[in-house]
């Protein structure tokens, strides 16, 4: 039987998830914050998109990796792969060719994509430690 992951790196699924809800809430309020607040107009210039996959990327293959070592379940790691792609997609290709409603389109789908894979590896994982303790 292969070794469980060590308990601590049940914090990596849980901030992946945290971060791919902040995504959904940057995605989803920013519109409304613009259309309700002018002044922050300027502010909305930015693309913070490209900045974040520099933390996403390498947190999600840590947990998805250090998850999938013990529960060997392929669709957690193919699921955190397309909600990856997307949310890159999202941020480089559809950005800057399709426009900011594929942009969000892509993004809100990849980050939903990518926490329901954190969630599932997460719990395998723990189910894994539980099923090794037991014997």
């Amino acid at each position: 039987m292969n070794q469980p992951p060590a308990k601590s790196t049940d914090w990596l699924d849980g901030a992946a998830v945290g971060l791919s809800g902040l995504c959904l809430l940057h995605c989803l309020a920013l519109p409304f914050l613009v259309g309700a607040l002018p002044i922050l107009l300027p502010f909305s210039a930015g693309h913070l998109h490209v900045q974040m996959l520099f933390i996403v990327v390498p947190l999600s293959i840590l947990a998805i990796g250090t998850g999938f070592a013990g529960h060997r379940n392929v669709r957690v790691v193919l699921g955190a792969a397309t909600g990856l792609i997307l949310l890159t997609i999202g941020a480089t290709v559809a950005h800057d060719s399709l426009g900011i409603v594929a942009d969000r389109a892509f993004s809100i789908i990849g980050a939903v994509v990518l926490a329901i894979a954190h969630f599932y590896n997460g719990l395998l994982a723990r189910r894994h430690r539980a099923a090794c303790a037991s014997g």
